[in-house]
């Protein structure tokens, strides 16, 4: 008989099951690839800043996707109806096997004596013999069903398999040999970003070495007020505020100034809690009669609110954003109510301000719009322009100088026309500059490079990103050559030089010499000095106040020392906007500055431009003298004046070791020696008083504040020739 249960026909299927379970895997491979290319997308679209890492990102992306579609196989699994039909024939076969074997053993024990029993035997066995042959039948038809699509099933299966496999790598190889220059591109620019990276972790190591070494036992937070800020929170920052229940407690709130309210959070997600509606109805003082240290006290009509600060710093920081919020939130109405009647009674007078401010607004804001292109604003040609920047000289509408106001005062000074109190040499400033002349600096290469000018109903950003590149990057001020930049130093050199030279022969002509001059003699050559600064001559007030030399270097700080003392504050303004150093020295000069050379040029407009601009004004020279000993030695009392306003220090010698007060009084110039007794004064009277009192005495602001007036207004009475150098040597 044939026996089948050993029969070894399943194994290539057993190659299908494999096969199969590849292909599982496969699903499994396709899967993970499919969320990795998932993560490189989000990594490039999280890059854009990056345009290198975010267009490699994506390509890679791109490129990947495309492999995983030709990495698929079809399905070799057979039908299930044939399996079955299999499994139940065998099943059949192996239990009719062992009932067949049964009725071979009941046959074989048969007696012979009995002989009813072996004919019983033999008739069972003779029937299951039967039916067996019958299932053997079944069980082969079977087989032979599943060893002919044996061929066919594991063919397909390998020749799909070895397709898809074909199609995967022929694909990618396709798609790699594209990517093979952008690859290569990359290595060498990695190369490059791996270099920055060594460069950058040895200058982050050594600026964190630095920090180490610094002290923040007593570092606080920095905190800034600007009114101008994006998202319109003018400050934020932590405090603990005292709740108002019967237990008093104090709890760290995140507060924030944001649309003249004061909330606060006490959560980052949650919604602010207002705790001043309106800041204008409210007032800030310090808390001294409390337990706790750094307290402040918010106070409006209807509450209060208690406050404490991590320092005595934040505190004081908080109160003045408080109280510039107050102010700014006044101005912006008075603004508003400003240009509403303006709009409806088309006058320059308003009547809801004192008189007397109205008019000295008013006559600021006519001498300054008078000045050529000032009617309109400098940036956006906005017409009837409030505001001013100091140190640019130009005037602003009140978009444009909230925007002015947030490029930081290193860049742009903004003051109102209207608003505020203005000094008689800034208006000076205002009027020597205008809009016509800074824009034909800053604007010189604006058509050229095809940029446009914006319009006063532009979008604020389009108007942001057009002021920035017009002073913080300076991208349309025209770079000057060599030669013109040698003929513009020369050309002023030779001016102060000419007019240095015309007044030592009006002396001459006036009197037989310095030295043995009379007091009348000196008298006359003072008014002469006096005369030809009046007229804008930038003369130096000393007919040795410095050397002319051959210049080996030509730079635009050459350009602004000479123009400092010829007195001309536009080529100073376009020295500054082609890159001049405010703080330049001159090496060949004994080490002058711009602000030294202005003093002696005799204007005192000249010096606040340069201050305004951020000059040093305790810079020395070579002989140890600042530009409050030179002002001191040539009798320019209101120079004088403006640099003790502006924190000069008057207890510095020179290499004489002469103070600018010894130099004053050996000079006999009561005025100038008034002045620095009384700076002196205020000075120990303001370490005296501490923080109370920063300003100092309000006597000694009352008499700056004469002289400032009387040299801007009538300099002739405060000039007096001094002859201390001729007197030294």
């Amino acid at each position: 008989m044939l026996e089948m249960k050993n029969t070894p026909f399943l194994f290539p299927f057993q190659l299908v099951k494999l096969c199969i379970g590849m292909i599982d895997a496969g699903k499994a491979y396709n899967t993970a690839n499919k969320q990795f290319v998932n993560g490189i997308r989000e990594l490039a679209q999280q890059s854009t800043k990056d345009e290198v890492i975010e267009s490699s990102l994506t390509k890679f992306a791109e490129s990947l996707q495309e492999m995983i579609k030709y990495h698929t196989v079809r399905d070799p699994r057979l039908k299930s109806e044939d399996l079955r039909k299999f499994k139940e024939a065998k099943k059949q076969f192996d239990k009719v096997s062992e009932e067949k074997e049964a009725a071979l053993i009941k046959n074989a024990q048969a007696p012979r004596n009995k002989q009813h029993e072996v004919e019983e035997a033999t008739n069972s066995l003779i029937a299951t013999r039967k039916f067996f042959r019958h299932i053997v039948l079944d069980y082969v038809l079977q087989i032979n069903v599943l060893q002919s699509k044996r061929r066919s099933e594991i063919l397909k299966a390998m020749l799909s398999f070895m397709y898809a496999h074909l199609t995967f790598f022929h694909q990618g190889y396709d798609l790699f040999s594209e990517l093979q220059p952008l690859m290569k591109l990359l290595v060498g620019q990695l190369d490059q970003l791996v270099v920055d990276g060594a460069k950058e972790k040895r200058d982050m190591e050594q600026k964190h070495s630095t920090i180490q070494q610094k002290d923040f036992s007593n570092d606080d937070t920095k905190l800034e007020y600007n009114v101008d800020a994006d998202n319109g929170i003018a400050m934020e920052g932590y405090l603990f505020k005292r709740a108002s229940n019967a237990f008093k407690t104090w709890n760290r709130r995140w507060f924030s100034i944001q649309n003249n309210q004061l909330v606060y959070q006490k959560k980052f997600k949650d919604n602010p809690t207002v705790v001043v509606e309106d800041l204008r109805l409210c007032t800030v003082k310090h808390c001294e009669d409390i337990e706790r240290r750094f307290c402040f006290e918010v106070v409006s009509p209807t509450k209060s609110c208690m406050m404490q600060a991590d320092s005595e710093k934040l505190r004081q920081a908080w109160i003045k954003a408080v109280q510039n919020s107050i102010a700014t939130a006044f101005r912006d109405d008075a603004e508003k109510l400003e240009k509403r009647r303006s709009t409806s009674t088309g006058s320059l007078d308003s009547g809801g301000e004192p008189k007397e401010k109205t008019l000295k607004g008013e006559s600021a804001l006519q001498r300054v719009l008078a000045i050529g292109g000032n009617t309109t604003c400098c940036d956006c040609g906005q017409p009837d322009p409030r505001w001013a920047s100091i140190n640019l000289g130009i005037t602003l509408c009140i978009q444009c100088s909230g925007i002015h106001r947030s490029l930081g005062v290193h860049f742009s000074k903004v003051r109102s026309l209207t608003l505020d109190t203005w000094e008689p040499e800034l208006l000076k400033l205002m009027c020597e500059l205008g809009n016509g002349v800074i824009n034909h600096i800053y604007e010189a290469r604006r058509e050229e490079l095809g940029a446009r000018k914006p319009h006063p109903g532009d979008p604020r950003h389009e108007i942001e990103a057009y002021i920035r590149a017009k002073y913080v990057e300076r991208r349309f001020v025209r770079r000057p050559s060599d030669e013109e930049l040698k003929m513009k130093v020369v050309n002023l050199s030779t001016r102060v030089k000419r007019n240095h030279v015309l007044l030592v022969w009006r002396v001459k002509s006036s009197d037989s010499g310095i030295q043995n001059s009379t007091d009348g003699s000196r008298e006359m050559l003072a008014n002469t000095a006096s005369t030809n600064s009046m007229h804008d001559t930038g003369l130096p007030r000393s007919p040795q106040g410095f050397s002319f030399l051959n210049f080996l270097s030509y730079s635009p700080g050459l350009q602004l020392f000479w123009a400092s003392c010829s007195c001309s504050l536009p080529d100073m303004a376009e020295a500054l906007a082609h890159g001049a150093e405010v703080n330049w020295i001159n090496t060949e000069d004994d080490k002058r500055t711009p602000l030294i050379m202005a003093v002696h040029g005799g204007s005192l407009v000249t010096c606040e431009f340069l201050l305004q601009n951020g000059a040093n004004v305790n810079q020395m020279d070579t002989n140890g003298r600042g530009p409050l000993h030179h002002a001191t030695i040539l009798g320019h009392t209101g120079q004088v004046c403006l640099f003790l306003k502006r924190g000069a220090n008057q207890n510095a010698a020179d290499i004489d070791d002469q103070t600018p007060l010894t130099i004053a009084v050996e000079a006999a110039n009561a005025d100038i020696v008034t002045l620095l007794r009384l700076a002196k004064m205020n000075e120990e009277m303001r370490e005296a008083e501490g923080p109370y009192n920063p300003s100092g005495d309000e006597t000694y602001q009352d008499i700056f504040q004469d002289f400032t007036q009387m040299a801007s207004h009538d300099p002739e009475k405060l000039n007096r020739f001094q002859t201390y150098d001729s007197q030294k040597q």
